[in-house]
């Protein structure tokens, strides 16, 4: 494990003040999002949310990486 000359014992690549949230709300909202698709276009919760997970972890991975372009 390799330590960090911060002494305060942050991680070296995280921006200070802007937690890093863009992956858990593409998946919060394309899970919640896929499951209505799901539901009303394929009758099928299960499908609709492997839709939204496919969907949710893209756009929040695009989200988290232009913030921290900022």
């Amino acid at each position: 494990m390799t330590e960090s000359n911060d002494p305060e014992g942050e991680p070296e690549g995280k921006p200070e003040g802007r937690p890093s949230v863009g992956l858990a709300l593409g998946l919060s909202l394309g899970i919640s999002l896929g499951m209505m698709f799901g539901l009303t276009v394929f009758d099928n919760l299960a499908l609709g949310m492997g839709i939204g997970i496919a969907v949710g972890i893209p756009i929040g991975i695009a989200v988290d990486a232009s913030r921290d372009k900022d």
